[in-house]
């Protein structure tokens, strides 16, 4: 079940306790919906301040109360779509931020 967001982005449980980790070993951290380059299709969770937010970039909203943008453009290309935060096994590849035995993923509310 997705809860623990606000805007157009939640996350389950797992994702919540995953960024809770991730929070505790990095401290502040900030949410970019990858638009399918080099993360593929996927939230990429960095420490903040790492990359900067451009004028064009939409906050989403939060989770577990790290914001989450997303490219303006691409936002509209996409059909203004609501994401749902949640973990899968094994580290991220490319730029995220991950654990060893998870990272972040976003899916399409139910």
């Amino acid at each position: 079940m997705a809860g623990g967001g606000t805007g157009r982005v939640q996350a389950t449980d797992a994702a919540l306790a995953a960024i809770d980790r991730l929070r505790a070993r990095h401290g502040p951290l900030v949410f970019v919906q990858s638009g399918g380059c080099c993360d593929g299709s996927a939230p990429i969770c960095i420490e903040a301040g790492e990359l900067p937010i451009a004028p064009s970039d939409v906050l989403l909203g939060a989770v577990g109360d790290i914001p989450f943008y997303i490219d303006g453009e691409q936002f509209e290309r996409w059909g203004r779509p609501n994401f749902v935060v949640d973990t899968a096994p094994g580290p991220p590849e490319g730029l995220s931020l991950g654990l060893d035995d998870a990272h972040l993923v976003t899916v399409s509310p139910s």
